[in-house]
């Protein structure tokens, strides 16, 4: 009774120093501010074995397929490159701005198992500012990210650059790609030269104006009368 009874003591202890410290506004939570060394292992191996158990439970498709692989490319292009870069790309502003910053994901591909690259990026990791992209995105929408992800590890800047160039019109998001912005660029001129083929023809109609029609016959009359005197 005594032990248990010190148990309770200590379990009591403990939970009121926690609830204290959450309370006390002492750590700082501001992304601008590392993790310490604890914190970060805690959440590290934490992440990893939480990923890893869970992705047990994922059957993975045939990924070697190069349609796949193209598909992949404008997605990973849309979605991922902006907090994790891509070779050759750096992250934008808001990447750089994430703690923990977000991963090369070539370096975890290299690591990471496609059932582990799928999990996460279908569910994401809490406070991490990964997100679940399996809400918007249904599953044959996002093995092609992991395939692309695959290929990462052996992709260089110029190797990157030529998939995305022949991945023209694959994907979920092959009108983010730039041969799709550039597409709709030529569709926002249309417009502009309807207009000005429309206001052409209204000049060219406007020429021969109605009113010097009877002007130009009222003329003649008077010099057929006048050569009939």
């Amino acid at each position: 009774m005594k032990i248990l009874s010190r148990v309770a003591i200590a379990a009591a202890i403990i939970t009121l120093a926690v609830v204290g410290f959450a309370y006390s506004g002492f750590y700082d939570v501001s992304a601008s501010s590392p993790h310490s060394g604890v914190v970060r292992w805690l959440l590290s191996t934490t992440s990893e074995a939480s990923i890893e158990r869970r992705a047990r439970a994922v059957d993975v498709p045939e990924l070697d397929d190069e349609t796949l692989v193209l598909a992949g490319v404008n997605d990973f292009n849309s979605m991922c490159i902006g907090c994790h870069g891509a070779p050759g790309i750096e992250p934008e502003a808001m990447g750089q701005g994430l703690n923990p910053p977000a991963p090369d994901l070539a370096e975890e591909a290299a690591e990471m198992t496609p059932a582990e690259l799928f999990w996460v990026t279908k569910h994401g990791i809490s406070m991490t500012g990964m997100p679940a992209w399996g809400v918007t995105h249904d599953d044959s929408s996002i093995w092609p990210i992991v395939a692309l992800m695959i290929k990462l590890p052996g992709l260089d800047e110029a190797g990157y650059q030529s998939l995305l160039a022949s991945a023209q019109g694959h994907g979920h998001h092959a009108d983010d790609s730039s041969g799709g912005q550039h597409s709709h660029g030529a569709i926002d001129e249309a417009p502009d030269n309807t207009a000005h083929e429309h206001g052409a023809s209204e000049d060219h109609g406007e020429t021969p104006r109605p009113e010097t029609v009877p002007e130009a016959a009222e003329e003649h009359d008077r010099s057929t009368h006048e050569h009939s005197q």
